[in-house]
Order: structure tokens, then C-alpha cells, then sequence
């Protein structure tokens, strides 16, 4: 089947050492030839072997418009599996876009969102899961969900889905073959034998969706807010882990107005940390929107962070901070205990239970390595493994894996209910698409067209 060519600027726009635009399509190598000269003149790159990289120059008539490196790789074996052109310019974004442009003209089309990659899975190059494994790569926010993105692109997903799809289809087989021959093939203790192999899949599915919860913070973050009384910390807080100062910190009460986020990296868990104003009954009304937001985003929060001042009284402000926190998971940290404190660390466990509380000082910069293991404690129960583990981290995979968990339990309700063969098989059959939808396999193309337009330019 004939496409058209595409074309896009796959680096990020600004001036660079280096900048790379990429062409795909069936005349993707004729179209460079058209701009493309070498010192000895020859200008016909179709002629030179597939995954070589060839010195030159883009010319655009007469005129010298940047020396080169051009990249060929012949279909089958590119990315898009496709003719693919990749030209490694220098990264003015003048000349990016003016070779961008002479490309255009001479017969390319600019590409969509996504596009190189949505042809690389339509063509069969790659499966949707690790497609949308690529994006995930590019937006990575720390190492683990880099690494848990690579793991996806390698297949780890598709291999455990095609498994699981392997398990059903051979059932449904089974099933269906019987019941057109059954002089030859017995159903004779059949559901039985099903129930066993039944529950194994259930199992096997509900260990992903299982993983989805720390799957999600891993790729996402911790949306984490930090509340107290003002003047507690909060803000210095911030700027230590930081590691600049992000936040105005003074000893003036109501400083912090305003919300300030900062994605900070811990131990390898992103945490997208929210400093708020000190929550207070107070008269001022700039202040007084302040504390309202505040409370707002705590009841959004994957994570509260409740500093104490140990150095003044517990008040009502403190009391109302704690009844906000009821049954969150949450951190306290009984800061400045550089100074004489007014509580006591023990009468605070006592007033706050189910929750952790770890000494620190912001001023001298203690505990907050025990705060990084509090954290771990709260998400990851101590310690983080992604070596052997298929970690999902796509709330499309979540949903598709919960519907594969409904239809394999009616399957067990059917077996149960002593119900006829057939119906095993019409949720076997229910089970097995809602896997196909993870890999591409059972998908419509309104929905292929959506999780691509997603993607960055020139990927």
C-alpha cells in the first residue's frame, strides 16, 4: 500500500549544536536527493547501502543552505518501516525550518503528532503498548520511570499479555470445537479443569492491576502538599529539598500567600510538591484565600505533609490540621528540634496515630533521609523492585485489565452456576479482546488516532 511522505523536526526547537529532521514514506530518499549533494556531486542517496550516514551538503538550487549528515535506512528495517531520511543539521531554528520547508516543497507533507510512530505501528513494527511506551520515555520524570518505560518498549507488557491472550484463546478453541464435534472431543469434567486454569488468570490479572497503583506514581508522581501553621517550616522545607531557595522564608507569620509547586526528585520517586500558606484563622483577606486553597489541595493530595513547629504550643489551628488528615496518608515532621521544644515528641504520637512522624530541622538540615524512607514505607512498602516486575502505568491498560477481571469472573459465576459451555466461552471471548486492547490487537482506530495525537512533534 502507497503513503504519502512525512516530514518533522524531531529535535526540540532552539538553537542547538545539532537539530534533526526525519522523512518517512516511499519517496522519502528521492525527495532528500532532490536538496542533497556530496563532495564528489553524487547525489543519488537511493543508490548507497541501507543504515549508512553520508557527509554533504542541502543545497536549495545554486545556494549552500547547511552541511550535513544524512542517515539512510531502507525499508523494512527502520523505525516506521518505512524509506526513512533522517538529516543531522546544525540546530539554528532557521536553518531546521527553511530544509524543513525545501523538503515540503519537493513533495513531502508535514507530519502529525506522533505520526512516526503511529506508522511503526501500523505497519506492525512495534505494538501499541510499547508505542506508547516511546512517549513515555520522552516525559520520563525520574530514573524509575525511565526505566520501567524501557522495560515497556522491550516488551514486557506485550509478552505478558500475549501470553494470558495464548492461555484464553486455546481455551475458547477447546470450547468451541466440542461443542461442533462432540462425538470426539469430551466436555466431560471439562469445568472443573477450567475453573482451575480460570483462576490462574484472575490471579495473573488482578498482580497488574495491582501494580497500577504504584505504577502510577512512578510515572506521574506524588502529588504531595505540605500544610501547617505559618511559620512552621513549610516553606524552608521546600527549599532544602529544592536544594535552592524556591520559597521567601522569613520569620514574619503569613509569608506564604500563595501556592508555589516544584517537582522535586527523592531516592528516584518524583514527588510534585505543593507549598501552601500556613493555615490560621486570620482577618486578612489575601491570606485568608490562601488557607482555602490550601485546604482545597490537601483533598486532592497522594500525599500530606503536616510540619510541626515544636517550638510553640499546639493551638486549634493544629487541631484542625490534624482532623483534615484522618485516615490520609500522611507524613508529620516534628520540625525545628534544633530549638527547645514547647510539645513533647511522644504527646504528639499520642495526639497523631497512623501516622508517621520523623524529627527534622530545616535550619540544620536533619531527617529528611528518614523522610525519603517514610515515603517508600507509605507507597512502595520499603523498597522498590522493577527488575522482574510488569508494572502498569497507563490508565488505559488499567481500564482494559479491570474489564479482562470482570468478564474471567463471570466466567468463574458461570462455572459455579453449573451454566452451559457456550457461555464460558462468550466471556472468554470478552476477556480475550479487552487484553487485544492493550497490544492493538481489538482496537478501534477513533482511539488509535486519539493516543497518538497525544505524542510529540516529530516522534
Amino acid at each position: 500500500m502507497k503513503t504519502d511522505t512525512i516530514a518533522a523536526i524531531a529535535t526540540a526547537m532552539g538553537n542547538a549544536g545539532i537539530g534533526i529532521i526525519r522523512v518517512s514514506g516511499e519517496e522519502s530518499i528521492e525527495i532528500v536527493d532532490l536538496i542533497y549533494r556530496n563532495n564528489k556531486n553524487e547525489r543519488k542517496l537511493k543508490n548507497f547501502k541501507s543504515h549508512t550516514i553520508h557527509y554533504g551538503f542541502i543545497y536549495d538550487g545554486n545556494e549552500v543552505v547547511d552541511e550535513v549528515m544524512v542517515s539512510i535506512m531502507k525499508k523494512p528495517n527502520s523505525f516506521t518501516a518505512e524509506d526513512t531520511v533522517e538529516i543531522n543539521c546544525h540546530g539554528g531554528v532557521v536553518v531546521l525550518n527553511r530544509i524543513l520547508d525545501m523538503i515540503v516543497k519537493n513533495g513531502a507533507r508535514l507530519a502529525e503528532p506522533g505520526e512516526f510512530t503511529k506508522r511503526a505501528f501500523l505497519n506492525g513494527r512495534i505494538d501499541l503498548s510499547r508505542a506508547e511506551a516511546v512517549m513515555d520515555i520522552i516525559s520520563s520524570k525520574n530514573e524509575m520511570a525511565l526505566k520501567n518505560s524501557m522495560k515497556h518498549l522491550g516488551g514486557s507488557i506485550y509478552e505478558k499479555i500475549k501470553d494470558l491472550r495464548e492461555d484464553i484463546i486455546y481455551e475458547i478453541a477447546f470450547i468451541e470445537s466440542a461443542l461442533d464435534d462432540p462425538e470426539h472431543i469430551s466436555l466431560d469434567g471439562y469445568a472443573d479443569k477450567l475453573y482451575i486454569k480460570n483462576e490462574n488468570l484472575i490471579n495473573e490479572v488482578n498482580k497488574l492491576l495491582l501494580s497500577a497503583e504504584n505504577g502510577k506514581i512512578i510515572k506521574e508522581g506524588i502529588k504531595t502538599v505540605i500544610v501547617g501553621k505559618p511559620n512552621a517550616g513549610k516553606s524552608s522545607l521546600l527549599n532544602v529539598l529544592v536544594g535552592e531557595e524556591k520559597a521567601i522564608v522569613t520569620d514574619i507569620a503569613g509569608t506564604t500567600r500563595d501556592i508555589l509547586e516544584e517537582n522535586i526528585n527523592i531516592g528516584g520517586i518524583s514527588l510534585k510538591m505543593i507549598d501552601t500558606a500556613g493555615i490560621r484563622f486570620t482577618e486578612d483577606i489575601i491570606e485568608k484565600i490562601g488557607v482555602e486553597k490550601a485546604k482545597k489541595y490537601v483533598e486532592d493530595a497522594d500525599l500530606i505533609v503536616y510540619v510541626v513547629d515544636s517550638s510553640v504550643p499546639l493551638d486549634e489551628n493544629d487541631f484542625e490540621i490534624m482532623k483534615m488528615i484522618e485516615n490520609r496518608k500522611s507524613i508529620i515532621l516534628f520540625n525545628k528540634s534544633d530549638l527547645d521544644a514547647s510539645i513533647s515528641f511522644e504527646d504528639l504520637m499520642d495526639k497523631i496515630r497512623n501516622s508517621i512522624i520523623i524529627k527534622t530541622s530545616t535550619k540544620e538540615n536533619t531527617g529528611i533521609d528518614n523522610f525519603e524512607a517514610a515515603i517508600k514505607k507509605l507507597f512502595f512498602k520499603g523498597e522498590i523492585f522493577l527488575d522482574d516486575e510488569v508494572m502498569i502505568t497507563n490508565l488505559r491498560h488499567k481500564e482494559a485489565l479491570g474489564d479482562t477481571l470482570f468478564s474471567l469472573n463471570q466466567v468463574k459465576k458461570s462455572i459455579e452456576n453449573k451454566m452451559p459451555e457456550d457461555f464460558f466461552s462468550i466471556d472468554l471471548i470478552s476477556a480475550y479482546a479487552s487484553l487485544g486492547k492493550i497490544i492493538g490487537e481489538e482496537i478501534e482506530e477513533d482511539l488509535v488516532n486519539e493516543i497518538f495525537s497525544k505524542f510529540c512533534m516529530g516522534k
